[in-house]
């Protein structure tokens, strides 16, 4: 069962050997810029909108507004700012009254990665170096050269499977520091009676995204202590050869970090080594509730990126469709 881990500490060479150890540059070439999204092929697709039975749909998005989760704790991130261009007070006034038409038009201005988002391969380094080996120089003032979310425009769709571990483990949700690792999410997909497959968009519930929600109050969720995956489960997501892995927390991974050596060990694997799409911040209660009721666990997934030009992220609303 998944527990507190700061027990099991490792240093940064235990880092760096699992980094070589699970790196796959050049596995799909050298101009590679997807990563671990080539296991999606068509034929996977087309199995998996097969497993749309009851046109049921399920928004694993929060809702991008001034109630985010940002509190300004990790990379000057801020929640969304919404500003009105033009309203119906405009209208009715006279105002922007261009022969008759009537309109309301407005803005918004945010970090791509302040709620329910997609991290790019470009996001995360691996000493001088992102995904595929590409020089990290090569994310400059103009955005990122290589491994831009755009490059994934299209790539966003398959199985999705979801791994309920806080509901496995009988708890609401997990404490901060607690660690999910590889065994705990291969005993809850042996409860749930679910296979992981090449190519899965693999989504991982802690539910302290929904312990933020219900007691009103978000604390350090975005940027502080957080239950989360284990440093181990890099070697499961390797062995497994998802396409994606996503949580409803901020990071993924557990902090406090197993690690003094590094901040966010996991992510220097996973992104920049691995080449895995990461996805954070997803909102799983609804969907979750549903898995348990039907005790179905696989749907269609689909969450493409805004494709925005040479990002290093993108906010998104992924749809679970059973």
């Amino acid at each position: 069962m998944p527990h507190k881990y700061n027990e099991k500490m490792f240093d940064i060479k235990h880092l760096r050997e699992t980094a070589e150890k699970l790196k796959n540059w050049g596995r799909w070439g050298p101009d590679d810029e997807i990563g671990t999204l080539n296991f999606i092929t068509p034929e996977k697709v087309v199995d998996a909108s097969k497993l749309i039975k009851r046109g049921k749909r399920f928004s694993l998005g929060l809702n991008f507004d001034r109630h985010g989760p940002q509190k300004g704790s990790w990379g000057n991130r801020f929640n969304p700012i919404h500003l009105m261009l033009a309203t119906g007070t405009d209208a009715v006034a006279g105002r922007f009254d261009d022969f008759g038409l009537r309109y309301a038009d407005d803005m918004i201005s945010l970090p791509l990665q302040c709620a329910t988002q997609w991290d790019a391969l470009a996001h995360i380094f691996y000493d001088d170096y992102m995904w595929n080996g590409y020089d990290a120089r090569l994310v400059d003032s103009d955005g990122a050269q290589k491994n831009g979310i755009e490059k994934v425009r299209a790539e966003m769709a398959g199985r999705g499977v979801l791994l309920d571990v806080a509901r496995w483990a009988g708890v609401d949700f997990f404490e901060d520091g607690v660690a999910i690792t590889s065994d705990d999410l291969n005993e809850c997909a042996k409860s749930q009676n679910i296979e992981i497959k090449q190519g899965d968009f693999v989504i991982v519930r802690t539910g302290q995204m929904e312990q933020r929600l219900d007691c009103g109050e978000w604390g350090g969720y975005a940027g502080g202590d957080a239950p989360g995956l284990a440093f181990d489960t890099a070697q499961w997501i390797y062995d497994h050869e998802i396409a994606a892995i996503c949580t409803d927390t901020w990071g993924c991974e557990v902090r406090p970090n197993q690690t003094k050596d590094a901040q966010q060990p996991w992510h220097w694997v996973v992104i920049p080594m691995i080449g895995i799409t990461m996805g954070e911040i997803f909102y799983l209660r609804d969907l979750a509730s549903d898995c348990d009721e039907d005790k179905v666990y696989e749907f269609f997934f689909c969450a493409p990126p805004l494709p925005i030009t040479k990002a290093v992220g993108s906010p998104i609303n992924p749809m679970a469709i059973k």
